[in-house]
C-alpha cells in the first residue's frame, strides 16, 4: 500500500488493512501530541483511494477487516465515504468491518442522517479521544472542545447506531489536577458509555510544548504510585455498565482488562496489587 509520512492505527486494528482517505489530524494542535506532525491534514484524491483498494484485492485472499487512515477520516464529506464505503464491501464482500478515527468535530459537523446512512453503509465503529474529562486539562492541552462537547459527540455517535471505542490518558492533569482528571474523566465516560474504555498512560514525547513545559517545571509527569493512585480513582468513580475497559497499551505500566462495572472490585485489586510492586511494567517497556 501506499502511505504519506507516518500512519497510525488502534491497537485493536493490527490485522487490518489500512488506507489513507485523509491525511493527518483535522486539530493537530494538541500540546502532547506529535502523531502528525509530519503533514498537513488534507483529503485524499478518491481516484488514488481507490487504486489502493483495488491493489489490495489483489495481493490479499481476504480482507475482513478495513480501518480507514489518517486521524479524522469521517471529516470527508459524507457521499465520498459512501462512495468509499460500497467499493470496500463490492471488492470485499467477506469484510466484516470498517472503522475510522473521529474526532469530536467530525462527529458533529456530520448531522444524524448522514452518520445514520454511514452506520447503515457498513462504517460500524469510531474511535475518539477524549483525553480528560476536566475542561481545565484540555484547555492547557489545547484539545480544542470542552468536556461537554465531547461527551456530546459520543453520545450522537452511540445514538446513531456507531459502536464507539473512547481513550483518555492518565497523568495528563499533571500532579495538580490529578483529582480533578480522574473523577472527571470517570464521570465524562460515564456519560458516554461508549462500547470500548482505553486508558493510556502519559508519554512526554519530543518537540511537543508538553516536553517543554516539563523542562520548565511547570507540568509535573506523574510516577508510577501517582499513576496507579489515579487509575484508583478513577474506578472508584466510574459507572458505565457493559463497556469493556482495557488498560493493555505499550504505554500503561500495569496491564487491566475486564468489563465494566461487573470487574470493578477485581480491577481495583489488580491497581492495588500494583501499589504494592507487582506486575508493573519496567520503565524501559512503555513505548507509544
Amino acid at each position: 500500500m501506499r502511505y504519506l509520512g507516518k500512519v497510525y492505527r488502534p491497537p485493536s486494528e493490527a490485522y487490518s488493512l489500512i488506507v489513507q482517505v485523509t491525511y493527518g489530524c483535522s486539530h493537530n494542535r494538541c500540546a502532547f501530541c506529535d502523531m502528525y506532525d509530519d503533514k498537513h491534514f488534507g483529503m485524499r484524491p478518491m481516484e488514488e483511494i481507490f487504486e489502493d483498494f483495488r491493489m489490495a484485492r489483489q495481493a490479499y485472499r481476504r480482507v475482513q477487516r478495513v480501518f480507514l487512515a489518517d486521524g479524522d477520516a469521517l471529516m470527508r464529506r459524507t457521499s465520498d465515504l459512501v462512495e468509499i464505503l460500497d467499493l470496500i464491501y463490492g471488492l470485499f464482500p467477506e469484510c466484516e468491518r470498517v472503522t475510522s478515527y473521529a474526532s469530536p468535530a467530525s462527529i458533529h459537523v456530520k448531522s444524524e442522517d448522514d452518520l445514520r446512512l454511514l452506520r447503515s453503509k457498513g462504517l460500524t465503529m469510531l474511535y475518539m479521544g477524549l483525553e480528560s474529562g476536566c475542561d481545565a486539562v484540555l484547555e492547557k492541552m489545547t484539545k480544542g472542545h470542552t468536556v461537554a462537547a465531547i461527551v456530546e459527540a459520543g453520545q450522537k455517535a452511540r445514538r446513531c447506531g456507531f459502536a464507539l471505542s473512547v481513550t483518555a490518558i492518565s497523568g495528563l492533569g499533571s500532579r495538580e489536577l490529578l483529582r480533578e482528571h480522574a473523577i472527571g474523566t470517570a464521570q465524562a465516560l460515564s456519560a458516554i458509555n461508549p462500547e470500548y474504555i482505553g486508558l493510556l498512560t502519559l508519554m512526554v514525547e519530543r518537540g511537543t510544548p508538553l516536553e517543554r513545559w516539563v523542562r520548565e517545571g511547570s507540568f509535573h509527569v506523574l510516577n508510577v504510585t501517582e499513576v496507579l493512585q489515579e487509575t484508583e480513582l478513577f474506578l472508584q468513580h466510574i459507572d458505565s455498565p457493559g463497556s469493556v475497559f482495557r488498560m493493555n497499551h505499550a504505554s500503561n505500566y500495569l496491564t487491566l482488562k475486564g468489563t465494566l462495572n461487573d470487574d470493578r472490585d477485581s480491577l481495583l485489586m489488580r491497581v492495588r496489587q500494583g501499589l504494592e510492586g507487582q506486575g508493573l511494567r519496567s520503565e524501559y517497556m512503555r513505548a507509544l
